[in-house]
């Protein structure tokens, strides 16, 4: 949908954008896996009147990433933050651990990033996409040109819903195949969450290291 060139200058306008918001006020995310019990909306609620109580306007404190059924990341104002790591067992929740980031990334505290990405975005030139490409603002197929300009911009805002995109993905009629998954690069984390997300989907997985092949293609 987008020329290399284009792509590159719009990833360099977003991150410039979203490290601004960030430094406005303190704030990250935080991985956290819970159990079934886990009620990480109301969690969620009680930090950010937690926050009120400290005397912070507006405070934040909400889903951004849907990984799969038993992870989440929240991600809002620092204090909210630590305030669910103390109260951890309360929420049923198993590990909290902080993410090495420097905001509350696809939460409305990124809301100054929005208009310079759109702004960019105007300027070039988009395509329709020539295979299917899922948005994970909605989990959705791109339809066309405007449609992926609108959802890129919302999708800095907006919470990350890769559990629901694995769902949409791989939405099969009873008795169709799964496609062979593959995926390529350091690590093997995308494949443990379509585990949890599609065990049947999951036994068609494979990972591929490049750095290994390109390794073995030295020797």
């Amino acid at each position: 949908s987008l020329s290399l060139p284009a792509a590159l200058y719009a990833v360099k306008a977003r991150a410039e954008a979203m490290q601004a918001a960030s430094e406005a006020v303190p704030s990250g995310m935080l991985s956290v896996i819970g159990r079934r019990e886990a009620n990480y909306k109301f969690a969620c609620l009680e930090a950010r009147k937690h926050c009120e109580s400290l005397g912070i306007e507006n405070p934040v404190c909400e889903i951004s990433n849907y990984l799969c059924p038993d992870s989440r990341v929240i991600a809002g104002h620092s204090q909210a933050l630590e305030f669910l790591q103390e109260n951890a067992q309360k929420y049923y929740f198993i590990r909290t651990k902080m993410l090495p980031v420097s905001g509350a990334f696809h939460t409305r505290l990124m809301e100054p990033a929005v208009e310079p990405l759109a702004e960019v975005l105007k300027s070039i030139e988009i395509q329709k996409p020539l295979v299917c490409v899922h948005s994970n603002v909605d989990g959705k197929k791109y339809m066309h040109a405007k449609h992926i300009q609108k959802l890129l911009v919302k999708q800095v805002v907006s919470p990350v819903l890769w559990e629901q995109t694995m769902h949409s993905v791989y939405e099969r009629k009873q008795g169709t195949e799964f496609p062979y998954t593959y995926e390529v690069g350091p690590g093997k984390q995308l494949g443990a969450v379509l585990k949890k997300c599609n065990l049947k989907a999951w036994k068609q997985y494979k990972h591929v290291d490049a750095l290994e092949d390109e390794e073995a293609g030295k020797t």
